[in-house]
């Protein structure tokens, strides 16, 4: 038999059985996929699979996509493969509900003029040469259309996501209503610096897209009944008449999400200095109260240990900021489903949300800080020059603090006799349903999305996971789940923890050794103007000798400074290069080493039984 395998005879029917095996394969395997991912990105999930379950009528999906005009573009090619294999999966998975249609839509065509009527968006390749089609188009039995109008390639970590949302809004048409209430220009406004209009904030943009919108006044006396779910956006001096409403449509059954801020920076209006946040605070501390909590007056969450790095300017280097914060996964209540499965959150300048002694009511943390954390006046942000200075003054107090709650459970009503007019009211409810953000920044497009225009298509790219945030708790408040295990698989980051740690490290001593500097200089300039006075003003000058020699002395203590911040960040980058070096001994070296090693091992065992 070893012979026989050893010869030509042998190595030929080992090339036609490896043959045959791949034909095989291709032609029964052709969907058969391993997907070794931590997340399962290349699975259906569990939530798509329960949305495809639920569809009742028909629906039909057109796959528009230039296959000839894209022959040449290998990255394109590939994408266009995954996105053509998870529709079959979606069609397979269906049962028979979804229809797939794939098109070409050849230049000039009648599958040409439907991709236009659909509203898809056609890519030209070159001045004037070939246009692509690559977006996605679904009907209902009724006739309602959604559309993907282009597959951005960088952003195939939402793929499952985009389709799903799309499938659900054909499945379900009738959207919930969600009531908007802002303080803030989500729905687009006007920026007098530039003179120019502003867009809509972007998780309005995503918002939309799955939930019908109904502005409300902020001088509302009664909430409409069709409101599934009550955003509040910055509710800054609400009259008692809204307040009143929000207290009713809670105790009625409306289920809630408010962010509120001790100190708004998207809030353009000024504050007014001695005043605890000025006009840029929002709060709702009667209705808190009733529903036991309240956001700690005056004072804003600082973290050192989340502190982000912000840019100071052209020139300088970046700065670390105690109280713009950037909460990774265990900052978040990974078992709630409005932050489960999210990887980071950013915050600016946020508030810190307690429980009320004796409350009735469950009072659950989902984003918290670390317990590398303390609470900082709101008024020390309101000439704040230097970040550093920050965390500097950052005393920990080994506290987590909350800056958004889930609150759930029986209320009284925060006016048990009424207002004026109206005294026949609900008075209490067994259980209420609301989630509380003591903050409105993290809404902000800077602090969590940049956003490209790709031939008029505003196209975000996010970088944290803000928006996610907000449609999970809308989505369950509103009832439907069956979209957040599918978004919360969409982001996927592996944060390099021990590189960041060197950095932060790093960073604090470049800082101490840039103020050491700083505060040398400052003495030096004092001493040489106090050794100036008393001269006549034809040598005001004129350097003494003492003078000079002070001057010699600080050049030289400035360069032996200068060269000990060099060696801090040579230190810092020789520290990273080092463990890069180390992992890739691991990954080049040692780990065939071990198996050579393994395979020795076994080879000499063989050895000595056969012996």
């Amino acid at each position: 038999m070893k012979r026989l395998m050893y010869s030509g005879a042998g190595l030929l029917l080992i090339a036609l059985a490896f043959l045959a095996f791949n034909m095989l394969a291709g032609l029964t395997l052709t969907n058969a996929r391993v997907d070794l991912t931590e997340q399962k990105l290349y699975t259906i999930s569990d939530g798509t699979k329960k949305i495809l379950g639920e569809i009742d009528e028909p629906i039909n999906l057109y796959f528009f996509y230039s296959d000839k005009a894209a022959k040449d573009l290998v990255v394109l090619r590939n994408y266009a493969r995954r996105v053509e294999e998870m529709l079959k999966a979606y069609e397979r998975t269906a049962g028979g509900k979804i229809k797939l249609h794939i098109v070409d839509p050849e230049p000039f065509s009648e599958d040409e003029d439907k991709a236009a009527e659909f509203g898809l968006q056609a890519i030209p390749l070159e001045q004037g040469g070939d246009q692509i089609y690559f977006g996605l188009a679904g009907t209902n039995s009724v006739d309602e259309t959604q559309v993907i109008p282009f597959f951005p390639l960088d952003q195939e970590e939402f793929l499952e996501y985009e389709i799903s949302r799309l499938v659900q809004s054909l499945a379900k048409p009738e959207r919930p209503v969600v009531g908007v209430l802002s303080g803030l220009p989500l729905n687009g406004g006007f920026d007098m610096a530039s003179r120019q209009p502003t867009p809509p904030w972007m998780v309005m943009e995503e918002i939309r897209q799955l939930f019908h919108i109904e502005s409300l006044k902020s001088d509302i006396d009664q909430i409409p009944e069709q409101v599934s779910v009550l955003l509040l956006v910055h509710p800054k001096n609400l009259p008692q008449q809204t307040q009143y409403a929000i207290d009713q449509f809670v105790l009625r059954g409306g289920k809630l999400l408010a962010f509120v801020d001790p100190w708004s920076e998207a809030d353009n209006g000024m504050a007014m200095p001695g005043e605890p946040g000025g006009d840029k605070s929002s709060d709702l501390d009667i209705l808190f109260k009733a529903w036991g909590l309240r956001m700690m007056p005056g004072k804003v969450l600082g973290d050192g240990a989340n502190g982000m790095s912000v840019s100071m300017g052209q020139g300088k280097p970046p700065a670390r900021h105690a109280a713009w914060l950037n909460l990774p996964r265990h900052s978040l209540d990974q078992s709630d489903v409005s932050t489960g499965g999210l990887e980071n959150i950013t915050l600016a300048t946020a508030g810190i949300l307690e429980p009320l002694d004796g409350a009735k009511t469950r009072f659950l943390p989902l984003i918290q800080s670390s317990e590398y954390a303390m609470p900082f006046d709101v008024q020390r942000f309101g000439m704040l020059a230097d970040p550093e200075e920050l965390i500097r003054e950052l005393k920990p107090t080994g506290e987590r603090y909350a800056v958004a709650a889930r609150i759930s459970g029986p209320v009284q009503s925060a006016f048990p006799n009424g207002i004026e007019g109206r005294k026949g009211g609900l008075k209490a409810a067994e259980n209420v349903n609301l989630i509380v953000v003591a903050d409105t920044d993290m809404l902000s497009d800077r602090m969590w999305v940049q956003v490209q225009d790709f031939f008029g298509q505003r196209v975000p790219q996010p970088w944290a996971d803000n928006s996610g945030f907000a449609i999970n708790a809308l989505d369950n408040l509103a009832g439907s789940d069956a979209l957040i295990s599918v978004r919360s698989r969409g982001r996927f980051s592996r944060p390099f923890d021990v590189v960041e740690k060197l950095q932060r490290d790093a960073e604090v001593q470049f800082r101490e050794r840039e103020q050491e500097l700083q505060q040398r200089l400052t003495e030096t300039e004092q001493k040489l103007a106090s050794l100036q006075q008393g001269q006549e003003p034809a040598k005001a000058l004129e350097l003494t000798p003492e003078q000079q020699a002070t001057l010699q002395q600080f050049v030289q203590e400035k360069l032996r400074i200068r060269k000990e911040l060099r060696e801090v960040r040579f230190q810092l980058n020789a520290d990273i290069e080092d463990l890069g070096r180390t992992l890739k001994f691991i990954n080049i070296a040692l780990v065939p080493l071990v198996l050579t090693l393994g395979v020795l091992v076994l080879w000499l065992w063989r050895r000595r039984r056969q012996a």
